[in-house]
């Protein structure tokens, strides 16, 4: 496989994370919004600094203020584009005693609201780990207990979201009861399967248990990013498809599922969205689902010299990892063999990251921006191209 294919699979992912921008999505939601004289934005999420500096552009002299809670390292440009701010890094995939403090100002903040203000909120995923206020009697350690089972488990995320709340005080419409029947607005990226508020960042904008005045609307999800991709394939000259319905469930599964539709395919591209699971053994080594995906792919794919494979995370970082995922081909387990790794031994412990890191098959983008879950896009090339290592716009 040439490195001219990979090239274009990064491109075409590039381009489904450009249709999902958190700035343009706020932005565009926002423009000619029939919103008050003074709007405070609070942010909670991985695409929290971008949504942030989306709304600024649409509500121009109308932002009063601005709180913004985020992963460490994912607020990009904030501090240049909109200084005024206040900016909190958090924790995230497991939360800390960061998590309760961000949570304490947010909630502070918002029960603070003078009367005159607007609140407008910017909610995107990783809002779980990032804040907190916890029912009293649980624990830090009981929460942070809860994430890791979770995660290690296999649990989906709708499902962990439900435990995650029940700790909570600000959780499964904490918030939003907060607001004591005033007005809002609350606008989300989703990362979750059906792109619901109850769901994303544990329903920290959910409904209240009282009818409430929150109007509530998706800006951004993962059939966005999934439809541009094939849009962009196809105006390259290739055969591309969007498959339905998200992809969910165990990474190992989903991985043989892709490969096999992509073997019985016509030549071109599939294109997948969703989140998967993994199930993780005592002691796991480094890497994501993403990357556990693309490694139990790349088992599948051994040999093959027409068909590559990419997974990764739209928000630009992948389980505990600072990658997005990795692009696979058939001479991947070849590649790392070369460098003394076993590729199913590396799969049982958890350590994809590590194998994918010697066979030089990791994605690195930084942080997007965005985050509407993950990405699977498979390559199947006809024959010819594959002998002759064709490029990208000659292949169909």
């Amino acid at each position: 496989m040439s490195d001219q294919h990979r090239r274009f699979l990064l491109q075409l992912l590039q381009a489904g994370i450009a249709a999902v921008d958190g700035r343009a999505a706020t932005r565009s939601a926002l423009q000619g919004a029939a919103l008050p004289a003074q709007v405070s934005i609070f942010a909670i999420g991985k695409a929290a600094a971008a949504m942030t500096l989306g709304a600024a552009d649409a509500l121009g002299a109308r932002l009063h203020q601005a709180l913004v809670i985020t992963r460490t390292g994912h607020a990009r440009d904030l501090q240049r584009g909109l200084p005024q701010a206040r900016l909190i890094e958090s924790a995230h995939p497991l939360p800390d005693q960061r998590s309760l403090e961000a949570g304490k100002i947010l909630l502070d903040a918002v029960t603070a609201l003078p009367a005159g203000g607007f609140p407008l909120f910017l909610v995107s995923g990783g809002a779980s780990s990032l804040v907190e206020v916890l029912r009293a009697g649980v624990t830090l350690a009981q929460l942070q207990q809860c994430n890791a089972d979770g995660l290690a488990s296999g649990l989906d995320i709708a499902a962990l979201n439900r435990q995650r709340a029940a700790l909570s005080l600000i959780k499964g419409g904490g918030l939003t009861n907060a607001l004591a029947g005033r007005s809002a607005l609350a606008l989300f990226i989703s990362d979750v399967a059906d792109d619901s508020p109850d769901v994303i960042g544990s329903g920290l904008l959910g409904c209240a248990v009282a009818p409430d005045r929150v109007e509530r609307k998706i800006v951004a999800s993962v059939d966005q990013a999934r439809d541009a991709i094939v849009q962009a394939a196809r105006a390259a000259g290739l055969a591309a498809q969007g498959r339905e319905p998200r992809f969910c469930g165990d990474a190992l599964a989903l991985a043989r599922r892709c490969v096999s539709e992509l073997r019985s395919a016509a030549p071109g591209l599939m294109v997948w969205g969703g989140e998967s699971t993994v199930q993780l053994p005592a002691q796991p080594g480094h890497g994501g689902r993403n990357q556990h995906l693309a490694l139990a792919a790349a088992i599948e794919l051994a040999g093959s010299d027409d068909l590559m494979l990419l997974a990764a995370g739209t928000d630009g970082n992948d389980g505990n990892t600072d990658d997005a995922g990795a692009l696979v081909d058939g001479g991947s387990c070849a590649r790392m063999r070369e460098q003394g790794i076993d590729p199913a031994d590396a799969l049982r412990r958890a350590d994809a990251g590590c194998a994918l890191a010697e066979s030089c098959d990791l994605i690195h983008t930084g942080p997007t921006g965005t985050n509407v879950g993950d990405l699977i896009l498979a390559l199947r090339l006809p024959s010819a191209a594959a002998r002759h290592a064709a490029s990208p716009a000659g292949v169909v």
